[in-house]
């Protein structure tokens, strides 16, 4: 099974997922426009960042991000670093999946990852974020944002 995960930098919250039994670009399409409705539709100038796998560098995926509005960052050719963020999400959620167990099923692994999904998002404390769940972050930074604006 292949997940491709649109990640927030800012608060580390999976904002679009997508899970299939083949690497399509459809895959990273999928994902992409959960994100974005995710956002409401409010992602003009978002820069989405991804490595150089052939799904991101597809003309159909250039095509929905530029429909979107969505400027594309790609990593440097065999450069690790530049998509760090991403490699410890998968590797975090990895750990608490599937890493002492097999799905005997597609059915069961795609509940399993859909659980960790949604456990990094709601409870999963975050040093980088105060110690807050990315849910409790990006709440607390809508209520900065919105006492800003009304003072």
């Amino acid at each position: 099974m292949y997940l491709a995960c649109v990640l927030d930098t800012c608060s580390r919250r999976a904002l679009g997922w997508s899970m299939a039994s083949r690497k399509r670009t459809e895959l990273v399409i999928d994902a992409l426009k959960m994100a974005v409705v995710t956002r409401g539709g409010h992602v003009d100038g978002v820069i989405f960042h991804a490595d150089r796998g052939s799904q991101y560098t597809s003309a159909a995926f250039a095509q929905v991000c530029n429909g979107c509005r969505i400027r594309r960052s790609m990593s440097r050719a065999v450069s690790s670093p530049d998509n760090a963020l991403a490699q410890s999400f998968r590797q975090g959620l990895k750990r608490r999946t599937t890493h002492q167990r097999l799905s005997t099923t597609m059915r069961q692994a795609r509940l399993e990852v859909f659980q960790g999904l949604t456990y990094n998002n709601a409870r999963r404390l975050h040093n980088a974020l105060d110690y807050l769940s990315p849910a409790q972050f990006e709440q607390r930074h809508q209520q900065d944002r919105e006492l800003t604006l009304a003072a």
